[in-house]
């Protein structure tokens, strides 16, 4: 899952034969939550017994019992890297998002017809309201409408050529000094086209009453900083350039294999003082607060005042700001100020053809593709356009879009019966601090209290964005993605000096995914995920509590795993915890860590896992995981889950947890992620219960079988 800056039951079944030939497959709806069964025959177990394979016992492989015959058959579509259960709850969250377009743009088309008709009849056009006074959600579906036409005009993007990005490249060309990088840079970013230095508005991590300006490290294409400087990733260095040089000849640059080459030069230094993924994580080391003046001393000859003048950023923005990587400043200070204005030149006719690359002809979009997507991914095919136009408009009016999506497809059944389980998952986990032997009272208590003001938002923000102040043109693509990231960037900067607004939303009801955010100390769950096999109507209690209940568990794990512990109840960054406390949960997270370090891919045998950079992650599915357990016990009370299809009630809650995890990836992707991903492979993520007591007790595991874990080795943090 994401964060946002932005874890003996007894019974008829044979526990070593538990995969029962009479289970069918799950119908789709929304999920209740304590519900009464009044027989076994009123309901499902939940479980796709198409996607298992019975020869592999749960004993010995819960994800591959679960979901190896899908495993084994499954060809991963030729768009993707890596494919699963959330891919395929995307994919059809992206059909359902594409029909409500057309139907938007078919509304268009009707009302531009109806104006033609009037324009040649005078005295009917004053029944007919121009575009401009039509209902704000008339207005945004004409927005969302034609943007993903502007998109979906190959022929126009193909006839303008490079014409769009001219104007860009020129103010390249006329560059007096590398003094003047900042200010172009600043523009650039307005636009659309990343920099040296990211910038994102939160609130602050010391003050959750207020927000500020981030400044996080850039500068770099490739996918992290490993990639410009371990051994392993020298054919993909040796590829990039190629490719850098192949997108600038694109542009008319001379000479764009030398050219090519100053760029990699260039990124490869910047990338010398880029903080791992690893560092990145640490939300103390990543907190330096400076003042303007404070940041001006840190980086001489950094024209500040004249990238904030490209930004356009309103006055006082930027009085104080959070250095997330503060050695990477100096460094990009010292590299401005060493190279000269015609490397600078090079790397930044590239960063715009890199990242405006999608919005231009073919031959752009295919050479992008080639390496990014082919080469980096193992993606034998792009996306579909149509996919590519609905991911452009989902970024550029996600709620526009989001809330046509709610309107059809999210039943307020659903968010009532999500809230009963949020409920269970919340008293399982109170329950389980009370009585946490590993935890001081004094820490008890504060996390007692910053488990209260936990705040649950489900399906869709209470109040939708207004994009009133976004323009769009169906015929001008480019410009409408600049359009669109100004938009956002001034509706974020507008925010400092304002009241914290704690309604907002991070993701868009349509998203398939969840995340904590600390700063507001929220769990978010957006209406395309209550879906089965996460959240399933016509299943019992049991595997809705695995899947949709551990996920829940996940999220308001990451308020209590290694980061997410450090920020107190009103999402401020403050030291709650004893030493002693501090000192046994970092114990536990060592553990898991060198469990973890220990475990390789399916999809890329021969390389670890990073501990370390999962951990967070890793604690959240374990904690999820015990808790969404410790939830459904509470939800069924003293009575006996019944068996269903041969499957007892605490087979089914693990087997519930392990189909949420169904998934495959690319070899090449599965490396990619692996430097990159806070998350571990998803046949790693179903298998974490081999760490819980009771699956142990639910499949009768013994020292023979290959989940078995010995009991001082099971790691148990909730």
């Amino acid at each position: 899952m994401s964060e946002s800056k932005p874890e003996a039951v007894s019974g008829d079944a044979d526990p070593a034969s538990a995969w029962p030939a009479s289970a069918g497959p799950t119908t789709a709806g929304p999920s209740s939550a304590g519900q009464e069964a009044t027989g076994a025959a009123a309901l499902n177990s939940g479980i796709n017994a198409a996607d298992a394979d019975p020869s592999v016992r749960p004993q010995d492989d819960l994800f591959r019992h679960v979901n190896g015959h899908w495993f084994a058959t499954t060809e991963i579509p030729e768009d993707r890297g890596r494919y699963g259960t959330f891919d395929m709850l995307r994919e059809a969250s992206e059909r359902d998002v594409r029909a409500l377009i057309e139907e938007a743009a078919a509304e268009g088309t009707a009302a531009d017809d109806t104006a033609a008709d009037d324009a040649a009849a005078p005295e009917a056009a004053a029944d007919i309201a121009p575009a401009a006074d039509l209902a704000p959600g008339a207005a945004d579906r004409r927005k969302v409408a034609d943007l993903y036409r502007s998109f979906m005009d190959e022929a126009r993007v193909e006839s303008l050529g490079t014409e769009p990005i001219e104007g860009l490249l020129g103010a390249v060309d006329g560059l007096a000094s590398t003094a003047c990088v900042p200010a172009l840079l600043g523009r650039l970013q307005r636009v659309g086209v990343g920099g040296l230095v990211h910038t994102f508005v939160s609130t602050d991590d010391r003050d959750s009453d207020r927000y500020v300006v981030y400044l996080e490290q850039g500068g770099i294409h490739l996918p992290d900083e490993s990639y410009y400087r371990e051994d392993s990733y020298a054919t993909v260095r040796e590829s990039y350039v190629a490719h850098v040089s192949r997108m600038l000849a694109l542009i008319g640059v001379d000479a764009a294999e030398e050219a090519a080459a100053r760029v990699t030069a260039l990124e490869t230094r910047l990338a010398q003082s880029h903080w791992d993924k690893v560092a990145n994580r640490d939300a103390v080391k990543t907190y330096t607060k400076l003042t303007l003046a404070e940041l001006g001393e840190m980086t001489p000859g950094v024209d500040w005042a004249g990238w904030l003048n490209g930004l356009g950023a309103p006055e006082a923005a930027f009085d104080d700001v959070i250095a997330r990587q503060p050695s990477f400043l100096s460094a990009m200070a010292q590299a401005l100020a060493d190279e000269p204005l015609p490397v600078w030149q090079d790397w930044l006719r590239w960063a715009i053809v890199h990242d405006l690359a999608p919005y231009l002809p073919a031959a752009f979009v295919d050479e992008n593709f080639d390496f990014f997507g082919r080469q980096l991914s193992g993606m034998p095919s792009i996306r579909e356009r149509w996919k590519r136009g609905v991911s452009l408009v989902e970024a550029a009016l996600g709620e526009a879009s989001g809330r046509l999506y709610v309107e059809r497809h999210f039943p307020p059944a659903a968010k009532e019966r999500m809230e009963a389980l949020v409920a269970n998952l919340v008293e399982a986990f109170r329950q389980d601090f009370q009585s946490l032997d590993w935890m001081g009272e004094a820490t008890r208590r504060e996390a007692l209290a910053k488990l209260s003001t936990f705040v649950p938002k489900i399906g869709y923000p209470a109040k939708w964005r207004d994009y009133s102040a976004l323009s769009i043109a169906a015929d001008d693509l480019v410009g409408n993605v600049a359009r669109a990231s100004a938009f956002e960037l001034d509706r974020n900067l507008a925010k400092i000096g304002q009241p914290v607004d704690r309604d907002e939303w991070f993701m868009t009801p349509q998203t398939v995914n969840a995340y904590y955010n600390p700063g507001m100390n929220e769990i978010v769950f957006p209406a395309a995920i209550l879906q089965p096999p996460f959240f399933d109507v016509t299943a019992d209690d049991a595997v809705n509590y695995g899947a949709i209940g551990g996920v829940i568990g996940h999220e308001i794990g990451h308020g209590f795993d290694d980061q997410g512990s450090r920020f107190d109840g009103t999402g401020n960054l403050r030291d709650w915890w004893t030493a002693e406390d501090r000192a046994r949960f970092d114990e536990r997270g060592q553990k898991l860590i060198a469990q973890f370090n220990d475990l390789e891919p399916l999809a890329a045998p021969g390389h670890k896992i990073n501990g370390a950079l999962t951990v967070g992650e890793n604690i959240g599915d374990l904690g999820g995981l015990t808790i969404g357990y410790k939830a459904y016990r509470i939800a069924t009370g003293d009575s006996e889950p019944p068996v269903i299809d041969g499957l007892t009630g605490a087979q089914r809650f693990f087997m519930g947890w392990a189909q949420v995890w169904k998934g495959k990836a690319r070899p090449e992707e599965a490396l990619r992620l692996l430097a990159v991903d806070p998350h571990s492979p998803a046949e790693h993520r179903a298998n974490v219960c081999r760490n819980l007591h009771e699956f142990h007790e639910a499949f009768g595991v013994t020292a023979n079988d290959g989940m078995w874990l010995p009991e001082e080795e099971r790691v148990r943090i909730f």
